[in-house]
């Protein structure tokens, strides 16, 4: 099975572990060492964020 090639670039991810307070797992462990409610909460969040775009609610600096 092939790989997908993801979605969120990879400094997006980083701000979203930082905000969510997982970045220091990231930063020794790697993006597997993450559980995988940690991984939820990152997408939820993204999820978010990327509503407040849409809508015009809130902007989010890259």
């Amino acid at each position: 099975m092939a790989r997908r090639r993801g979605i969120m670039s990879e400094s997006f991810k980083i701000e979203l572990a930082k905000e969510l307070g997982f970045y220091d797992t990231v930063k020794n462990e790697g993006w597997g060492g993450i559980r995988a409610r940690d991984a939820g909460n990152m997408v939820r969040r993204a999820i978010e964020i990327a509503e407040q775009q849409l809508t015009g609610a809130g902007k989010h600096n890259d």
